[in-house]
């Protein structure tokens, strides 16, 4: 049984790839003779009333740390996974992570979490150098593995897609679409996730005052802190900037906004409770969304933009997908999804088809089958 070493943020960061980073490595070790220890990856100092997890063996990055522990630490593993975004690694599009890189001695996985359509020359320099290194590398998507051959000439074969992990919610009997209405019951939309300029959010408000204004009223619940970084430079202003929009629109009785990063268990509850998960993202380069994923595993109704990852993942009907910036779209199929009979039901099923590939224990046995492999081969070569 190999043992693996991830490089990544961690709890108590709040970004996707720490909580990515946890959830892989809980279910990794979720197989006793697996053994898995994380070097977390810093921006600036730890906080001092946060606890550094057992799991955590070492730390790169902050104020004052050096590389050498890190390396140490990584190379006391069978195999090393490394969670990619440009954003979190010191350097210029955080190449200082290819030094560490070059000095491991172990079978390396580079997962990669963003690759841009239209990168610059120094982030695809970064980016090649970094699968050139790489003993394989994972993409979250289809997507992104056709990204890789499109714009960086990278064959297939050398691609493994791994889909984010989830928990998968049971199956269970819930009532869909118009007898929500008949009900006299508001039905709820969510979204979910970081907050910050390009999650689409303006957009949605201006969804449920239109919606509004076609005879249904729904509950529009936005659920997640701002993101850290956008805090730092700009405050709450998007969020008030938000709440003022609701008003303008004549919709703040309709928006709700639950600024806490919810506990898993809390979350799940919110997730199971919604009638709608609305993913109103800008952004037209995204190929992996572990909030489009989570709404698929948890069966529930999905309405977003064409984002690269929700047209891979929506595509065969577990979602409705409309142009960005379109509120009247965004709009009409809120309604289609909370009043036609079927439709949010027929959505459920086949996100039910799709979900058992998402959950967590089958992702991590693939990265785990991975890890063995590739430790075997470089035990034949070395022989």
């Amino acid at each position: 049984m190999a043992t693996f070493g991830i490089l990544s943020t961690y709890p108590p960061a709040r970004c996707g790839l720490a909580t990515f980073s946890k959830a892989l490595r809980d279910h990794l070790t979720a197989d006793p003779g697996c053994d898995v220890g994380v070097v977390q990856v810093l921006d600036g100092a730890l906080p001092a009333d946060e606890p550094v997890r057992d799991e955590v063996v070492a730390m790169v990055g902050g104020e004052g740390r050096e590389d050498t522990a890190a390396l140490a630490a990584l190379n006391r593993f069978d195999a090393v996974i490394v969670q990619h975004e440009y954003g979190i690694y010191a350097g210029q599009d955080g190449e200082q992570v290819l030094d560490l890189l070059d000095a491991v001695r172990r079978p390396v996985i580079v997962v990669l979490h963003t690759v841009l359509a239209e990168p610059t020359p120094h982030q695809r320099e970064v980016l090649e150098r970094l699968m050139h290194r790489a003993d394989r590398v994972v993409v979250l998507s289809r997507t992104a593995g056709h990204r890789l051959g499109k714009v960086y000439g990278v064959s297939a074969l050398d691609v493994e897609v791994i889909p984010h992990g989830a928990r998968v919610a049971p199956p269970r009997q819930r009532a869909y679409g118009s007898k929500v209405i008949r009900h006299a019951k508001r039905p709820t939309i969510l979204s979910w996730g970081l907050i910050g300029p390009g999650k689409g959010i303006e957009w949605a408000i201006d969804a449920i005052a239109e919606l509004r204004a076609m005879g249904v009223e729904a509950r529009y619940l936005v659920v997640g802190r701002t993101h850290p970084k956008v805090l730092e430079r700009q405050g709450e202003a998007y969020r008030d900037s938000l709440k003022t929009r609701a008003r303008d629109r004549g919709v703040d009785d309709l928006v709700e906004f639950d600024a806490e990063y919810e506990g898993e268990r809390r979350l799940q509850e919110i997730v199971d409770a919604s009638d709608v998960v609305l993913l109103p993202y800008d952004s037209r380069e995204q190929v992996t969304s572990g909030v489009l994923i989570e709404a698929v595993a948890a069966q529930r109704p999905i309405v977003a933009t064409a984002f690269p990852h929700a047209v891979e993942l929506l595509g065969d009907g577990a979602g409705a997908v409309v142009p960005h910036q379109d509120p009247v779209a965004m709009a009409w199929a809120l309604r289609r999804v909370l009043t036609v009979p079927g439709v949010a039901a027929d959505m459920a099923t086949q996100s039910g088809l799709i979900a058992p590939t998402l959950a967590w224990s089958a992702v991590a046995q693939r990265y785990r089958k991975l890890g063995e492999a590739l430790v075997g081969t470089a035990a034949r070569m070395a022989a």
